[in-house]
């Protein structure tokens, strides 16, 4: 596994004209309990990885749904190639979703009565898949060594295979930014740094990652990560 990479360890630590997403003094939670994080400022660019890191129930997650559009901060600003997000409408959010952004979800997502290659395949499930779709997602899933597998449903995978066709499904659309929930929470050692591996090639490939995690290889791999725990505010350091 890739955890001493010179050229990640140089990223920014501040945000300049090439981060793609920024996170601005974000504050957010669920009234009238306290905030779950306030004042959170991290940046992602492209070939860099950012970690957050916290324990179960932290706000780990709320922070990724932020930097997705999907949940509006109570307080600060989420910028995408220079866009405040939440100035724009859902309609507008969704088509950046969809064009530019690859999304693991930490359980995978995957549907269980579909094949690995249809899993892949359903980001465009709204138009019938052509032969070079099925050629992409064949490709995507011998990316992540599971071309033997295409014809598996998910019931005959193991967690650790499952979780990389939830990485491949997402690298299919070759999005800008891959987000990332909790994606060594279930594995076994060999399968968690099989997938960590993953991450850090598509950093490699120029792809800006923003993952959750409480995984030390996770946080290893990292080019800094964020910590976010009580009291509430958010610690920025740089991996060792």
């Amino acid at each position: 596994m890739t955890v001493e990479n010179p050229a990640r360890r140089a990223a920014s630590e501040e945000p300049d004209s090439e981060s793609l997403l920024i996170l601005e003094a974000v504050q957010a939670g669920y009234p009238p309990a306290p905030p779950l994080f306030t004042d959170l400022n991290l940046h992602v660019g492209a070939g860099e990885i950012v970690a957050l890191r916290g324990r179960s129930g932290s706000g780990k997650s709320t922070a990724l749904h932020l930097a997705m559009g999907l949940l509006p901060p109570d307080e600060g600003r989420v910028i995408w190639q220079g866009i405040d997000l939440y100035t724009l409408d859902e309609d507008k959010r969704a088509r950046i979703r969809r064009d530019q952004f690859g999304t693991v979800l930490q359980d995978g997502g995957l549907l269980h009565s579909l094949t690995a290659l249809e899993n892949v395949l359903t980001p465009i499930l709204r138009r019938r898949a052509r032969r070079e779709d099925r050629a992409k997602a064949e490709d995507a899933l011998a990316a992540v060594g599971l071309a033997d597998r295409a014809a598996h449903t998910p019931s005959r995978m193991s967690g650790g295979e499952c979780q990389r066709v939830a990485l491949a499904r997402a690298l299919f659309t070759e999005p800008t930014i891959l987000i990332v929930d909790e994606p060594t929470a279930s594995l076994d050692r060999a399968s968690a740094d099989t997938v960590i591996d993953l991450l850090v090639k598509a950093a490699d490939n120029g792809r800006a990652v923003l993952v959750a995690s409480h995984d030390p290889a996770v946080i290893d791999a990292a080019n800094r990560y964020h910590d976010i725990e009580p009291p509430y505010v958010p610690r920025r350091h740089r991996a060792p």
